[in-house]
């Protein structure tokens, strides 16, 4: 053998045999997803419609968000939407505890944090994911609207998830609200005004976005978007979820 040629290695190699358990590794890892996408879509399925409400896990009981939070989300549940919250503390709380209190079912998906996330005890369907990618497909699937409380980077990466995938028909229109309007301005300001002149965005993008402060006049708005073609996607729709 050339004193070039490369070493081959030998099936004891233990660089060879950590690659082969990290293959194996990796390839239980897809069977896992899977299993919790089919555990989650069976577990949910029945919860149509509904309505996820994010915002801020910091927010305590005794702040004005929290109030808000708890009023629209019985409000919807009065009005037979199911609420969809994170399951934690805070607003995801709040939301919970509206819904808990109102006729339609209280759900959180809730998953393992290394802080701030614990369940809270306002759920009838409590589901907890491993994964957050799995966990975002969910909220997307299952919803019809979306309501925005203020909150973090949690809250923006939702908000911008919902708008990007509304923006590129990869879900159908939904009802985007944000609560909370003073909180926002900053960041409507720079949508408005910045992404929309320098083209980063459509002209009538910002339109995707609404701010709505009256929890009743939230529930209204989403009946009129749904007034004239119902809760239900189009087979288009719904083929077009397929592929999120």
């Amino acid at each position: 053998m050339s004193a070039t040629s490369p070493k081959v290695p030998k099936p004891s190699d233990p660089q060879l045999v950590r690659r082969s358990q990290s293959s194996a590794r990796e390839a239980w890892r897809m069977f896992e997803i899977i299993a919790e996408f089919v555990t989650a879509t069976e577990r949910l399925q029945t919860i149509q419609p509904a309505v996820a409400i994010f915002g801020s896990a910091r927010v305590t009981p005794d702040h004005a968000y929290y109030h808000m939070a708890e009023d629209i989300a019985k409000r919807l549940s009065e009005a037979g939407f199911s609420v969809i919250s994170g399951g934690g503390p805070g607003i995801m709380e709040a939301a919970n505890r509206g819904a808990f209190a109102g006729a339609s079912p209280s759900v959180g998906l809730n998953i393992q944090l290394p802080h701030e996330q614990s369940a809270n005890r306002y759920q009838d369907i409590a589901h907890t994911f491993q994964h957050f990618f799995a966990r975002k497909v969910m909220f997307v699937k299952m919803s019809c609207a979306f309501v925005m409380m203020p909150g973090g980077f949690g809250t923006l990466d939702e908000l911008m998830e919902v708008l990007t995938l509304v923006q590129t028909a990869k879900i159908r229109p939904v009802p985007v609200i944000l609560m909370g309007g003073k909180f926002w301005d900053g960041l409507l300001d720079w949508i408005r005004g910045t992404l929309r002149e320098e083209g980063m965005i459509g002209v009538d993008d910002p339109q995707l976005l609404r701010v709505i402060d009256d929890p009743q006049k939230v529930v209204e708005a989403i009946f009129e978007h749904y007034q004239s073609r119902g809760f239900e996607p189009s087979p288009s729709e719904r083929e077009a979820e397929l592929a999120l």
